[in-house]
């Protein structure tokens, strides 16, 4: 009869060497995600060739507006497009033809070299949460966020093993005047954290400023040959360009830096409410903003974006997770694919108020999608709540948490000899168990993806230790990373360089907080 218990290895103090290595402080960025796993495509050839061909009728009969934007026009005027007042419409193939020169993938540098990341191709970038005006944690609840809270997020998103990408404004503070805010939004970025992060887009003078700081962060040569921010270009959807956006995207363009050309869609009040209705817009918008960009400047790199949400037909309320944005990012990642472009979509987005089962739910169903359909950057990979008015603390470290789950996903089956196990199953044999053969002691470390947050104890010790639910877990890990963030060594000079130029723009004009 065989023993029903586990062997014990004869090491001493293993199992606490184990517990100590890790509760350590681990200040670990895994590289971007590189899928060894087959896409999921939603739709055949046949419908994909529909929804361009119908695209091709939008903009040619149709057309989109760019509003208050002469230079534009004249640009598209210039291109061959035809111009009616504000209204450009474009003869069929014009606009696939300009996208031919946007390219297919790019590196987006940190000032940490081993931290930069390649969007596009079978890559998975993933940033925080963007935008939201308030923050949400278990002692504060909502409110407006701030400066302080700001900075916390950034430090959050460094310390996060999972988060690859810095992200650009994790919540808007609004203790700080609207003209001055993207400075120090920027400024944290570059002190608190080593990522790559994202540049101001709320004004074309703005964007300008990103750029400048970017030039003393990295080299002013170093900047003119390589992308080192990326940003993000809303489309008023349905069909309209404005010329903060427009303006903000030629000068990231003009100066080699990045863009995600994405409409804001919630289906139903944006954009048709069928999938593939709403997947035709979405192709139009975005080889307009793509192929502007390559108007100013051809081979600037841009990302094929589309952010997606249904509506709640009984209340307006935009609704998130479900099926059909799922529809509509699968699609969207196929049409990105045949124009051999990075596609940005995807995030932890959910409608809860709080970080719960809605939010579990609704945030799993998207980051799957994302990881499935294709995306190559994915905004608001941790932190976001109450369809994106909140960031959240809790929420950021579960979701970041969660990412691990995707790396994991992402490298497929491991069918080499150690994958196997033969060796391990001939040592076992009938009856016996694994925990101590060897197979087992050379692999346990990394075979299983292993949580920092949720709580795997028995009944009895998760009672002992306070019943605590998830979102007091995600509390203390909150505290946990802030209390021990380091902050990453910066050159004295650029460092006091970079604080003088945003106190000097800061001082050269008045408070503006609209």
């Amino acid at each position: 009869m065989s023993d029903a218990r586990p062997r014990r290895r004869g090491r001493s103090g293993g199992g606490a060497a184990r517990r100590a290595e890790r509760t350590a402080v681990s200040i670990e960025t895994a590289k971007y995600i590189t899928r060894n796993i087959p896409l999921y495509e939603v739709l055949n050839d046949d419908a994909l060739d529909l929804i361009e061909t119908n695209a091709d009728i939008l903009l040619e009969e149709i057309g989109v507006n760019f509003v208050d934007n002469p230079e534009g026009l004249e640009r598209w005027k210039t291109a061959g497009a035809l111009v009616d007042g504000e209204r450009v419409r474009f003869p069929k193939g014009m606009l696939r033809e300009l996208c031919k020169t946007a390219p297919s993938q790019f590196t987006q540098h940190a000032r940490n070299p081993e931290k930069s990341v390649v969007i596009g191709g079978d890559n998975l970038v993933v940033a925080p949460v963007y935008g939201p005006p308030f923050v949400r944690d278990a002692e504060g609840g909502r409110r407006y966020a701030t400066m302080d809270d700001f900075i916390k997020f950034v430090k959050l998103g460094y310390m996060s093993k999972w988060v690859h990408h810095s992200g650009g404004t994790v919540c808007e503070p609004t203790d700080v005047p609207v003209n001055k805010r993207h400075l120090d939004m920027l400024l944290a970025h570059m002190l608190y954290s080593d990522k790559p992060f994202m540049g101001s887009v709320t004004e074309p003078s703005r964007a300008q400023d990103s750029v400048d700081m970017c030039k003393i962060l990295f080299g002013e040569a170093f900047v003119r040959d390589n992308t080192v921010m990326t940003s993000l270009i809303n489309i008023n959807s349905p069909l309209t360009f404005d010329s903060i956006m427009m303006g903000a995207l030629e000068v990231f363009a003009e100066n080699n830096q990045a863009s995600i050309v994405s409409p804001f869609i919630v289906g139903g009040a944006m954009a048709p409410v069928s999938v593939i209705g709403t997947l035709t817009q979405v192709l139009a918008e975005v080889l307009v903003g793509i192929g502007y960009s390559q108007l100013v400047r051809p081979g600037a790199p841009v990302i094929f974006g589309t952010f997606v949400t249904s509506i709640d037909m009984n209340s307006g309320a935009p609704t998130f997770g479900t099926p059909e944005a799922s529809q509509i990012l699968y699609g969207a990642g196929q049409l990105a694919r045949r124009m051999n472009l990075p596609f940005r979509s995807g995030g932890g987005l959910c409608g809860s108020k709080l970080p719960d089962a809605q939010a579990a739910y609704e945030t799993a169903n998207t980051l799957n999608a994302a990881l499935m359909g294709g995306v190559n950057f994915m905004l608001h990979a941790c932190g976001w709540l109450e369809g994106g008015l909140v960031s959240s603390f809790e929420k950021f470290v579960m979701d970041a948490d969660q990412l691990g789950t995707l790396h994991k996903m992402a490298a497929g089956i491991d069918v080499t000899e150690n994958g196997q196990a033969m060796d391990a199953i001939r040592e076992v044999g009938p009856g016996g168990h694994y925990l101590g053969c060897a197979h087992t002691q050379e692999n346990f470390k990394d075979a299983f993806w292993r949580t920092e947050v949720l709580d795997y104890k028995p009944f009895e010790t998760w009672e002992e230790e306070g019943a605590k639910d998830t979102q007091a877990l995600a509390s203390e890990r909150v505290k946990y990373l802030l209390d021990n963030y380091q902050e990453p060594a910066m050159d004295p000079d650029i460092r006091k360089r970079l604080i003088e130029f945003v106190d000097t723009k800061k001082a050269s004009m008045p408070d503006a907080f609209v």
